[in-house]
């Protein structure tokens, strides 16, 4: 068996609201995503995450040197990939682009094996996995605070026990909102703060302050990412735990974060990090820290799906008779590509969703979706 033909895709949706976070306004979705045709007529899926007519001109760069190999031999590939792009691309959108083509090759690995990928990464080691709603961004609403508040309780109808919302636009209001959506969805729902490395050392470090007592699971990327020691200190001073890593790449910009013990939960994102195969590696560098992994995830179903093969092989973290739950980030923003570019429906029963049992990644693109919205 030989990669035949590789072809990247940008699928491209207008939102109907727009929605804003610390850093950006979001008016549409763009998202690449990558098929890989083998010479016996198997096809693989795969996603970058990253701007994505930037990530398929680099996949169109790197694709050559690949054509002919075997897909099964994706560690092998994986390393001509990033030897072609070493001495300029040890970060960024070449990684974003091996990232998708290695998501690919596993995809083709299972469906060439009729196993789920979670089953060749080594095995699953649960039958389901929480997801946590990530929404509750920002809008020029004049009445924001409560519409966070009834957006919340609208996740909490659905069935989420955990909720993750955003903060980075000020101090007063990010305590505001915070303190408003605790007590509109009260005690037992676990609720994690992200602000897209919105803050400085003391501003961060002040706002956790003044959070501690709301119950707060994580913190997300309080920091920009390259303030590594500014990291470990925050995690040092900061009684809620720290969450970071999805602007992180390879395993040697992780193994910073974790030498550094700059973060309580790892959150690399297996279509920019390096794909499932660099991911897998970060997440035994993770291991020997005692560091639990939750990986960050965005875009469309394959890369919900990709997500959901590797959260379910994750060792769980310490072992024990009745394990805690692995999370998965279930984004709940207007998404029309998560949401139609599969035929696979994401059903989540009882606050939890079922690991894949289904060859490759366990996903059925919809072609006739794909040539509509690609540009």
């Amino acid at each position: 068996m030989k990669i035949s033909k590789i072809i990247p895709y940008v699928l491209n949706e207008d939102l109907e609201k727009e929605f804003f976070f610390s850093q950006w306004e979001y008016s549409n979705r763009k998202i690449c995503i990558v098929k890989i045709i083998c010479d016996d007529g198997i096809v693989g899926w795969g996603e970058a995450y990253g701007p994505a007519p930037v990530v398929k001109e680099s996949i169109n760069y790197i694709k050559q040197n690949i054509i002919g190999m075997n897909p099964l031999e994706s560690d092998v590939i994986w390393s001509t990939l990033f030897r072609r792009v070493h001495d300029y691309g040890r970060s960024g959108v070449f990684v974003s682009a091996i990232s998708a083509i290695d998501i690919a090759l596993w995809d083709i690995k299972g469906k060439y094996h009729k196993l789920p990928v979670s089953t060749l990464l080594g095995g699953s080691y649960r039958e389901k996995i929480r997801p946590y709603a990530t929404g509750l961004y920002f809008s020029d609403s004049k009445t924001l605070t409560n519409d966070l508040c009834n957006e919340a309780l609208e996740y909490v109808n659905e069935g989420f026990k955990s909720i993750k919302m955003k903060v980075g636009l000020n101090l007063k209001d990010d305590i505001t909102n915070v303190k408003a959506v605790r007590n509109a969805i009260g005690p037992d729902i676990e609720l994690m703060i992200d602000s897209n490395h919105a803050y400085s050392y003391d501003e961060a470090l002040k706002l956790s302050k003044k959070l501690e007592d709301q119950d707060i699971k994580w913190f997300e990327e309080p920091l920009s990412p390259e303030f590594y020691d500014q990291y470990s200190e925050f995690k040092s001073k900061s009684l809620i735990p720290v969450a970071a890593g999805e602007c992180e790449y390879l395993r040697y910009g992780f193994q910073k974060l974790l030498d550094k013990n700059c973060v309580d939960f790892l959150q690399m994102d297996i279509c920019s990090c390096g794909g499932l195969t660099e991911a897998k590696r970060i997440s035994a560098l993770s291991s020997t820290k005692g560091v639990k992994v939750i990986p960050h995830t965005w875009g469309s179903g394959i890369a919900f799906y990709t997500a959901i093969n590797f959260i379910s092989n994750l060792e769980p973290m310490p072992g024990r008779l009745y394990m805690e739950d692995a999370y998965i980030e279930y984004d709940r923003t207007e998404n029309k590509i998560r949401e139609n570019i599969i035929k696979d429906n994401i059903i989540m029963k009882d606050g939890y969703i079922s690991v894949n049992d289904k060859p490759g990644l366990g996903v059925d693109v919809d072609d006739t979706y794909l040539n509509e919205i690609k540009i």
